[in-house]
């Protein structure tokens, strides 16, 4: 083989490796799997790590009220992914995801937001929490429960693009969503919740966001 040859095929393994490098999706981990670094809440007794996952609630006692575990950081247009597990012995047991949201004033305990929303009848909703407090999309219960893996490590993927929302539930799209009302912001905090009024245990792990320019 002559050098002009060889240098030939170099540049194009070369090229097609660059190829690949510019395709391959910049997902940047949320969680590191050891600490709450890059997250703010309620640290000293509802939300801790467990296991290499986020953990918040309880098994023994009812929560309280709705709390949530904050990123410091806001986001606008991304693809966010994690796995989540909800447990509970009794009362409401319920969680969510949320995005583009805020906290609210204190006293209160809430946040305003878009909520990807867990438990039953709510599997893989929108839901508005705080806001306008009515689940803006979703599928049927029935649907929805033949999606979840009740007890067992779930997939939710949600892609947020302008007015655009997606939310997929163990690969299985569930909402696809236009925001029509201009007044609702798009850019705000991810959040973790578990929900009071029952004995609920939620875990959540492998959380990993990529942003859409």
């Amino acid at each position: 083989m002559n050098l002009k040859l060889l240098f030939s095929l170099i540049l194009i393994c070369l090229s097609f490796l660059l190829l690949l490098s510019c395709n391959v999706p910049n997902e940047i981990p949320l969680f590191d799997g050891k600490t709450l670094s890059g997250w703010e809440g309620d640290t000293t007794k509802t939300w801790k790590v467990v296991n290499g996952a986020i953990v918040g609630g309880s098994l023994t006692e009812d929560v309280p009220h709705n709390d949530f575990l904050c990123t410091t950081q806001s986001y606008d247009n991304f693809v966010l992914k994690l796995k989540f597990k909800l447990e509970g012995n009794g009362g409401f047991i319920n969680a969510g995801v949320q995005f583009r949201s805020k906290r609210a004033a204190a006293p209160s305990y809430e946040m305003i937001g878009y909520q990807a929303d867990m438990g039953d009848k709510y599997y893989g909703a929108l839901y508005d929490e705080s806001r306008r407090d009515v689940v803006l999309a979703g599928v049927d219960s029935i649907t929805s429960a033949k999606i979840v893996k009740h007890g067992e490590w779930n997939d939710y993927e949600i892609r947020a693009d302008k007015q655009h929302i997606q939310i997929f539930l163990n690969r299985q799209q569930t909402v696809d969503y236009q925001e029509l009302d201009p007044q609702i912001p798009q850019s705000g905090l991810i959040g973790l919740q578990v929900h009071g009024g029952g004995k609920a245990l939620v875990s959540f792990k492998d959380i990993v966001i990529r942003k859409i320019d």
